[in-house]
């Protein structure tokens, strides 16, 4: 008996976790009709009928591609398959970003290294322009083997960044205590691939080995819960249902968001006393 509910138990998970990935599949959002290729001079392809976007790059350039919508607020989710063996020097994005100089942006980006390393995930938040919030995180998968749920959460609240569903980095509104926060200027979502082997790999010590150009990471999965931004007026109405708006991370996901923090953060900005002799930033000194 015991057997059979172990079996049966076992059934219902993996129906559960097929059903899942059709239904983030199903709503997914196609490349085509969503994104457009931003740069690249044709490195950045749209495959599948719109259900796989590739990124390459070589000594020549890199390539990007960019929302066609701007959004105020939403829940961003991508699939992302980065590139795989001696990756050094290369760096690929996932990001929210307002236009101008004075501009405000939410970041993933992923530092290659030598074949067998692991990836380094560097996360910042702009605000007027202004940056210097980062955190960096290994991670505890290969990501270039294969595709990985890549999430940013943002609403008037907070921002989160997630990874398989597991929270990563919190940056919560605490603009009552002079903190700012990216809540006026509408963003469009990009994602790019380029070259940076003058920072992104041990500071710049490795250099970007070209004999295994050209780099690709592939995209796939694009999923924007959002409000989307058109004319001064958001698709989402002031009494909106959509739970993302709304959303802050509960216990359980806080429990999560410190394993990960615990294991994984490799740097944290709120610690670097050297770097801020006057003092942190206000927001490291809130509890």
């Amino acid at each position: 008996m015991a057997s059979y509910l172990y079996v049966s138990s076992r059934l219902v998970f993996v129906i559960i976790y097929v059903l899942a990935g059709a239904f983030v599949s199903a709503y997914a959002r196609n490349f085509t009709e969503e994104v457009r290729i931003a740069w690249g001079q044709g490195r950045g392809k749209i495959l599948n009928r719109g259900k796989l976007l590739t990124l390459s790059l070589d000594n020549t350039t890199g390539s990007g591609f960019e929302s066609k919508n701007e959004y105020l607020f939403g829940k961003i989710d991508m699939q992302i398959k980065l590139v795989p063996g001696d990756s050094a020097g290369t760096v690929a994005s996932f990001f929210l970003k307002s236009p101008g100089s004075a501009w405000d942006e939410i970041d993933f980006e992923f530092l290659g290294n030598l074949s067998g390393d692991p990836y380094t995930v560097h996360t910042n938040v702009f605000t007027g322009g202004n940056g210097n919030r980062e955190q960096q995180f290994h991670l505890w998968f290969d990501p270039s083997a294969k595709f990985h749920t890549y999430s940013i959460l943002w609403n008037n609240k907070t921002i989160v960044f997630s990874v398989n569903g597991k929270p990563i980095r919190e940056y919560r509104n605490l603009e009552s205590k002079g903190v700012a926060f990216p809540e006026s200027k509408p963003m469009r979502v990009h994602s790019s691939l380029w070259n940076a082997d003058d920072w992104a790999t041990r500071g710049g010590l490795v250099k970007t080995n070209w004999t295994q150009a050209p780099f690709i990471a592939s995209y796939r999965n694009y999923n924007a819960h959002a409000c989307a931004w058109s004319s001064g007026k958001s698709s989402c109405s002031p009494k909106s249902n959509n739970k993302w708006l709304y959303k802050e991370l509960d216990a359980p996901s806080q429990k999560r968001l410190k394993w990960v923090q615990k294991n994984f953060m490799i740097y944290n900005y709120c610690t670097d006393i050297k770097r801020f002799p006057k003092g942190l930033p206000p927001e490291c000194l809130v509890k």
